[in-house]
Parts: C-alpha cells; structure tokens; sequence
C-alpha cells in the first residue's frame, strides 16, 4: 500500500471513529489547515460534510480544488478585514467575528452581494493575550451591538479554551461558554438565533460536547498531525 492509500485509510477509520461516537445535533466540522483537497475531498466521499479553513490564502488557493457539491465550507481562523472580500463569496459560515470593524466589514461586503452572511461571536474565554475574541462578561453588549447590523445575523458562540492537562479545569471553560451561550439565547434578542456553540477540538472534544457544544471543530485526530510550513 502506498503512502497515498496509507493516509486514506487512516482518514476512513478517523472518521468512522469519530463519527460513531458524535451524539446526534452535534455537527462535525473538519479542521483542514494544511491538508491537500485530495484528501478532503476524499473525506467528503465517505460522508463528510463540513470544514473549516483557517487561512484565507490557503482557502483561496484550495477553493478550485474543492468537491463543492458535497462540502460546506466555513471560516474558523483569524479574519482581518480587508481580506473578507476575498471570502465573503466562498464561505457559509465565519467563526472568528470579534470586533465590530470586521462585522461592519462582512455586513458591508455581503449586502453588496445582496446576501446575509451568518457568523459566530468569537469569545476569549480563558481571556489569553495571545488570542483573539471578545472577554466573556462583554460579549452580551457585544453580540447585541453587531446583531443591529444589516447583511450579517449571528447563529452563536465560538471559543478556543486554553490548552489545560487538568480535565476538570478545561470542562471549566467549556461550561462558562455554554452559561453565556445559553443567558443570550434567552434574551431573544433580535437577529440573533444563538443555534450554534462552536467548541471542542482534536484533543478535547468529547468534553466539549458533555458541556453542551453543538458543532466540534477536528481536525489532526481525522487526518492526522499536520505539517507546517512557513510561508
């Protein structure tokens, strides 16, 4: 078995895995930061629907290559706001919203487009200076001030917790999300639907969905440890 086929098998049995152990309303999207549109697309023949991409660039350069029929492509990294222009088209979805500069700039780009562009409050919920995303106690004021813009609507939450070797702590943050998460989903505030948690990962998602997440972002623990490159 060559190396290609090798990966691909690998990819079937993470899937499988993954996929039989996801409770049902807990939507599996696919981190696919580095990984080559062969093998997403080879994912998406066995049933994948959802990804994410991290990079714009990236996005860009795989969006040709992509089995559109069959994939849902969203945006979960870092967005600055003169790159929205090159993604507002491309995307159903975009996770990363934390200041209202880039609202006002997907709210500005999608009504040209005569479309509404769903998106995700990004919270910092372990309130690191090396990520992005609105502090917990703001992000009510928040989602209320970008929700009273025209061309978005926002569908929810998406956090990145900090990196913990205590379980208990890291269900900790996940629960402080889903307490927010769900105090704003109460407010009925207008334009927005709150149906979306967006948290957990590779390592940590099994604790993540406990705590109530509705859409788990994985991506090494389906196609394995990624490879960087400096670019």
């Amino acid at each position: 078995m060559d190396e290609c086929e090798e990966k691909k098998r690998k990819i079937k049995e993470n899937l499988e895995r993954i996929t039989a152990s996801l409770p049902a309303g807990v939507t599996l999207l696919a981190a696919t930061k580095t990984v080559p549109a062969e093998y997403i697309n080879y994912a998406a023949s066995l049933g994948l629907h959802v990804i994410g991409e991290n990079r714009v660039n990236e996005l860009l350069e795989k969006y040709g290559s992509l089995d559109r029929e069959k994939l849902d492509i969203q945006f979960i990294g870092k967005l600055q706001t003169n790159k929205v222009k090159y993604i507002i088209d491309k995307v159903s979805l975009i996770h990363s919203v934390d200041s209202v500069k880039l609202a006002e700039e997907i709210s500005r780009r999608a009504l040209a487009m005569g479309k509404v562009m769903p998106v995700l409050v990004e919270v910092n919920i372990g309130g690191e200076e090396s990520k992005g995303g609105v502090p917990p106690e703001e992000t009510e004021e928040f989602v209320r001030e970008i929700a009273a813009l025209k061309g978005i609507t926002v569908r929810g939450l998406m956090t990145i917790p900090p990196k913990c070797e205590n379980t208990d702590k890291n269900i900790a943050y996940y629960q402080k999300i889903r307490k927010i998460f769900v105090d704003i989903s109460a407010q009925n505030v207008d334009n927005v639907s709150m149906s979306i948690l967006s948290a957990g990962m590779s390592g940590d998602w099994q604790n993540a969905v406990k705590c109530g997440s509705t859409m788990v972002r994985i991506g090494s623990a389906i196609f394995g440890e990624r490879t960087y490159v400096n670019k």
